[in-house]
């Protein structure tokens, strides 16, 4: 469904995949459409903690929205199609601009501030947090071995 949402947009898709027969009404669609970005959110939560949060944050305001004013049908269907585009292409844009094209280095610049004290000092200047991030991802990719055949620690 968000795949949808993303490729034709959220009037269509609700058109071809939500509401074939034209029975539902705007609650039953606007329930689908939050049901389908809580499941995508789930699903993503593991491999990129912060940016799921926010996006998630973003979902619970959605869903206020949606409950407190039934009137703004269409303000909700736009907030909702931002929502699905920028988790499916995992953009918050708040990342700086020299990791783009580099998921891991991303996904690593989102979550090294969180990683307590005690175990590592995280710089807190953006442009180095992210220089840290490309050497790290680059780092696993020329050494991380790519399949578990071979790595004891997988073997085991």
């Amino acid at each position: 469904m968000t795949e949808l949402i993303v490729e034709t947009g959220i009037h269509d898709a609700i058109a071809r995949k939500l509401n074939e027969k034209g029975k539902l009404s705007r609650n039953a669609i606007a329930e689908a459409i939050i049901n389908n970005v809580r499941k995508t959110i789930i699903r993503g939560q593991l491999t990129d903690p912060r940016f799921y949060s926010e996006m998630s944050k973003l979902l619970n305001e959605l869903i206020q929205q949606n409950r407190a004013d039934a009137v703004a049908y269409e303000a909700f269907l736009k907030r909702a199609e931002d929502l699905v585009r920028t988790i499916i292409r995992k953009d918050s844009g708040s990342h700086p601009a020299i990791l783009n094209g580099y998921t891991g280095a991303i996904v690593l610049f989102n979550n090294l501030a969180d990683v307590p004290a005690t175990v590592f000092q995280c710089p807190s200047d953006e442009t180095e947090r992210a220089k840290l991030a490309l050497e790290l991802d680059r780092a696993m990719r020329e050494s991380a071995p790519a399949g578990w055949k071979g790595d004891p620690n997988r073997e085991i």
